[in-house]
């Protein structure tokens, strides 16, 4: 499994491909630096490693803590981190939920300390608006978020591959696909972490 500084890498390296890509394919400028942003992000800090202790995880500074629910309750490398589509999907719904979580406190806050007098039926009806209107915009945010982080995986995929092909060797390797595709699996090491003493 390559290092988060490898990761950061291929990111980059791979981010000029899929802008000439991509602005080949629709033309369109905006929707290019759309996918090219949620790229990067996808690639640096809304990746599939938000599920450990990671780099990305990290590059939340203060605002990490906000991915602890996160990281408890899914597995490293887990379908529902690591999984196409539905990883970045989940971070999504995930990410999603908390904001609006917190938008709605401050709002109720504000409403109730007399600064602010919402209509929450027009509010809803203005977000539900503003993601029809620019469908187009989030879809392509969305696929470059997936793009980062399959950037991600298939690195991942790809390193854990050459690491059993050279531990077992290629035929052991091809037999063990031939049988019902079951490899054997790595063990699980559990670390534990470092405590600092006073």
């Amino acid at each position: 499994m390559p290092s988060g500084r490898t990761h950061d890498r291929i990111t980059i390296w791979v981010l000029p491909v899929l802008v000439g890509a991509t602005f080949w394919q629709t033309r369109n400028g905006n929707i290019t630096l759309l996918i090219a942003t949620g790229f990067m992000l996808g690639g640096l800090m809304f990746g599939p490693d938000l599920d450990i202790y990671s780099v990305q995880y990290q590059r939340w500074g203060w605002f990490k803590w906000i991915w602890l629910p996160y990281q408890k309750s899914l597995r490293h490398r887990s379908f529902l981190s690591h999984g196409p589509v539905i990883g970045t999907a989940l971070r999504v719904l995930y990410f999603t939920s908390f904001i609006s979580v917190v938008t709605v406190i401050v709002l109720l806050i504000g409403e109730k300390s007399g600064n602010l007098t919402l209509n929450w039926h027009s509010l809803v009806d203005s977000i539900a608006n503003t993601v029809v209107i620019h469908k187009a915009e989030f879809i392509a945010l969305f696929l470059g978020l997936e793009f980062g982080a399959m950037s991600h995986y298939l690195s991942d995929w790809t390193g854990s591959t050459y690491k059993r092909i050279k531990k077992q060797g290629i035929r052991q390797y091809l037999k063990g696909l031939a049988n019902n595709g079951k490899i054997k699996k790595r063990k699980r090491v559990v670390r534990k972490r470092k405590v600092k003493s006073k």
